[in-house]
């Protein structure tokens, strides 16, 4: 598993927590890539089942690091200060990467070699491994740059990423007590640093979709993704463009944390966060509405699956916001007629 000093090394690190059942296929699809990896790093964060015994078989091709339990983003930095590869992977313990992963990635930072980061799609499959859809973010986000991150968050999974390592420890990687977003994180701080990200407008990695899933943690993920707006927001040296964008960020941030609280059955959370988004509308009245449920159709339809409109909008919780939302526009109608009035 090398290869000669001038060729760029790669290391793939794996953080690893009770994912006895699948981290062994995690691992043979490193094995069985086109082009070698250097050095395959699983930090085995706590775990209590039996992921030590299921990597035994590997242990001529990895370096196993246990680690008490700390968190995803403690055990990716904790792989970080092992690596010695120029190029650094992460890999999710249940997702497996397709054949030619490394290859291709590494094929567009030698043709660009300005780049710290290279993204491409993803393909979500099944517990089993069939396939649902191949992701193809850039259909939509087609140039990487930190507007387009800020705006998009054109994420799936982190084995869709591959980084040039400097660039890692230039921003000290993770925040440590991120569980969820930690991705859109440490990607909106490289992106305000100057670091250049490309497309591989192809999938290079399977993400499992399974019953244990960190993102079925609905009301986490919500509140990750804003704390991490919050902090980037605060950051001295926003460009005045990107400032500019604020409030539509903020905006789009919640709906979608919104549609994801609705996706993971917290109807009442749900509401609570589109009543945030209210404050940062760039519509109307009644376009706010249509664009909420326009927003809710095509998140699920990203998931390649179709939402029941009707079944939204009986909801008890969406009834009374709709309710909420016309009381707030008729005070706010109201408020310069009763400024006259006083007036006289």
């Amino acid at each position: 598993m090398s290869h000669t000093l001038a060729t760029p090394q790669i290391s793939v690190i794996i953080p690893a927590y009770n994912c006895d059942r699948y981290v062994g296929q995690a691992v043979e699809s490193i094995l069985n890539q086109t082009y070698d990896a250097d050095e395959i790093i699983i930090i085995d964060d706590g775990s209590q089942d039996n992921t030590r015994q299921v990597l035994q078989p590997y242990s001529d091709y990895i370096r196993y690091v246990y680690q008490e339990n700390q968190g995803v983003s403690v055990a990716r930095n904790h792989g970080l200060n092992l690596a010695r590869g120029e190029f650094i992977v992460f890999l999710d313990a249940d997702d497996i990467f397709l054949p030619d992963k490394l290859a291709a990635q590494l094929a567009v930072f030698q043709a660009q070699p300005h780049l710290g980061l290279v993204q491409s799609g993803w393909r979500r499959v099944t517990d089993t491994g069939e396939l649902l859809m191949d992701a193809t973010p850039w259909d939509y986000v087609p140039e990487l740059n930190l507007e387009n991150w800020l705006r998009w968050k054109p994420l799936g999974t982190m084995g869709t990423l591959m980084f040039r390592r400097e660039w890692l420890l230039k921003i000290n990687g993770f925040e440590p007590g991120l569980a969820h977003a930690e991705d859109v994180d440490l990607i909106l701080r490289m992106a305000l640093f100057g670091c250049e990200s490309a497309w591989l407008r192809q999938s290079t990695v399977c993400y499992r979709q399974h019953d244990r899933n960190t993102m079925r943690d609905g009301i986490s993920q919500a509140k990750s993704i804003n704390y991490v707006l919050d902090k980037f927001f605060n950051f001295p040296n926003i460009p005045l463009e990107i400032r500019l964008i604020e409030n539509w960020v903020r905006y789009s941030t919640l709906v979608w944390s919104s549609w994801y609280l609705y996706y993971t059955g917290f109807p009442v959370e749900m509401a609570e966060y589109l009543q945030k988004s209210w404050q940062y509308t760039p519509f109307l009245l009644v376009e706010t509405l249509i664009n909420w449920t326009e927003s809710f159709v095509h998140y699920s339809n990203s998931l390649g699956q179709s939402l029941e409109v009707n079944q939204l909008c009986n909801l008890p919780e969406w009834q009374n916001l709709t309710a909420w939302v016309l009381e707030q526009t008729i005070e706010k109608r109201s408020q310069p007629l009763e400024a006259g009035i006083n007036l006289l």
